[in-house]
């Protein structure tokens, strides 16, 4: 219950809803003058949100930044949480990467440089999954085709979101007996972090964050920049609006 209303308010919140409702309210009340209005706020705020240069300083401003390699101090274990692959694609000799691969080739690289000496992976299915295998299955897969043995890759692979991903890693460490005192390092996309962190000192696990999977970038002053409509950019606003109430979600529940 708690899934789908958090999945229907971020729907609600997504700028391309809100753009969808004012041009059909609109084009069905277009001979009122309140119906002409909503056809031009639905063009302004389609103007807005595609908008790079503004979407890109929001981003900017919201994600954390990251941090140099050689700032990260040793770690025994970090944490890395999934939703990086198309699990709508089955395949057993590889694995498919969507956007945000970096959050398990970062954990690699850490791992090469001697800042993390295991990884944990955790995250599941997700809901109505297509796929049989679990994500954290296939990362621990390409984490050991690219030579990292098995015993240093550790899945927990029940979690369906970010508060199950925090509170079964505690039991998975429990039940393992690590020690659950220690500090982990936690590594996941810089625009899910403060959920993500929230979770986890919620539960009871310190952890020094990582961010990764960036989707602002350096700011640029050019004139596509200002003008041009990009895709992408209302692809940020649908993230923020999402992250934004399952923060809002979460907070409310009690998992942060």
């Amino acid at each position: 219950m708690f899934f789908y209303l958090s999945q229907f308010l971020s729907f609600l919140a997504m700028p391309l809803t809100i753009i969808s409702v004012l041009w059909v309210v609109g084009l069905i009340y277009i001979k009122r003058k309140w119906g002409q209005r909503c056809l031009w706020i639905g063009l302004i705020l389609l103007w807005f949100f595609s908008n790079q240069f503004i979407s890109n300083q929001v981003m900017l401003a919201w994600e954390p930044d990251f941090k140099e390699f050689s700032e990260i101090k040793n770690h025994e274990i970090g944490i890395v949480l999934t939703g990086v692959t198309n699990l709508s694609k089955t395949a057993y000799d590889r694995t498919f990467f969507n956007k945000g691969a970096d959050r398990i080739t970062h954990a690699l690289q850490l791992y090469r440089m001697g800042k993390i000496k295991k990884i944990l992976i955790t995250g599941g299915q997700g809901f109505n999954p297509v796929n049989p295998q679990s994500e954290a299955e296939l990362l621990k897969r390409f984490l050991i085709m690219a030579g990292v043995p098995s015993e240093d890759v550790m899945i927990e692979d029940l979690a369906q979101n970010t508060a199950q991903n925090a509170s079964f890693t505690k039991d998975f460490f429990e039940k393992n007996g690590i020690n659950t005192q220690q500090e982990f390092l936690l590594i996941t996309s810089a625009f899910h972090m403060y959920r993500a962190k929230g979770c986890f000192d919620k539960v009871g696990l310190k952890t020094k964050t990582f961010p990764t999977d960036y989707y602002s970038h350096d700011t640029k002053f050019d004139l596509p920049t200002f003008l041009y409509p990009s895709p992408s950019s209302i692809e940020n606003w649908h993230k923020l609006s999402k992250e934004w109430i399952g923060i809002l979600v979460y907070k409310l529940v009690g998992y942060i």
